[in-house]
This record gives structure tokens, sequence and C-alpha cells, in this order.
């Protein structure tokens, strides 16, 4: 008997497939945890999916529009390494590295503490600082 390959890691890093993982998330479920949105928020900018990250971003701070596809040169993520998450109630705090590169260059470093809420059962990505590593 023959076993089934494990899939490849979803985008964001976690070893379930993509379609475990962020994809259903993507297609409209709805995040357990800030984190969880955090992961589907990361693997949506690999995969370059601006309806997700805009309808996923707080209306108070959202931005009219991503322009993703216009990126130059466009980056090329390379990994995500959340840090430390921490919910108190409807409010939560996501701390991450994201690894990307742009065009041919050397690899950078995205460090950011995220602010979250939740909001009628759903998480909502705020805004985020970038502490000085």
């Amino acid at each position: 008997m023959r076993s089934e390959p494990s899939p490849e890691p979803c985008t964001c890093g976690q070893p379930a497939g993509y379609a475990a993982c962020c994809g259903p998330l993507h297609e409209g479920g709805i995040a357990a945890n800030a984190a969880a949105l955090m992961r589907s928020r990361y693997s949506a900018y690999v995969l370059k999916r601006e309806d997700y990250l805009l309808s996923t971003w707080h209306a108070d701070t959202r931005p009219a529009q991503l322009d993703l596809a216009r990126q130059e040169p466009e980056p090329h993520w390379l990994g995500l390494d959340v840090k430390r998450h921490e919910e108190h109630g409807d409010e939560a705090i996501v701390e991450f590295v994201a690894r990307l590169r742009y065009g041919g260059g050397k690899a950078q470093r995205m460090h950011e503490v995220s602010r979250f809420v939740r909001e009628s059962g759903r998480w909502f990505y705020v805004d985020g600082e970038f502490p000085d590593d």
C-alpha cells in the first residue's frame, strides 16, 4: 500500500499544505486567531492576493489600493517567522520577521510588531511598528 506524498508546506511556512492552511482563509474562512490571520496575510503577499489583504485590513487604516503587481523590483518572499502572539480579548499583537529579496539583490528582513482587532468574530490587521533591531 502506497502512502500519499506529504503536501508541500504552505506559503506561510506551516507544514500543512496551502489547501489546509491559508487557502481556506483566502476563500473567506475565519482565522482562529490573529497569528493565523498574520500567516494568511503573509501568504497573500506571496501570492499577490490584494483582495484578501484589503478585506482583512481594518477599515480605519486600510489603504485604497496596494498595486502589488506594479512593485519594481518585485519582491521574492523567502520565509516567515512568527516571534510572538499575544491576545487580550478582542485585541492582539503579532511580532514577526519576514525575509525577502528584491530582484537579484541581497536578502532583507522585515521585522514588525502588528496590531490586530477582532470585530464580529473576525480578526483584522490594524497597523504595525518596525522595532529597531
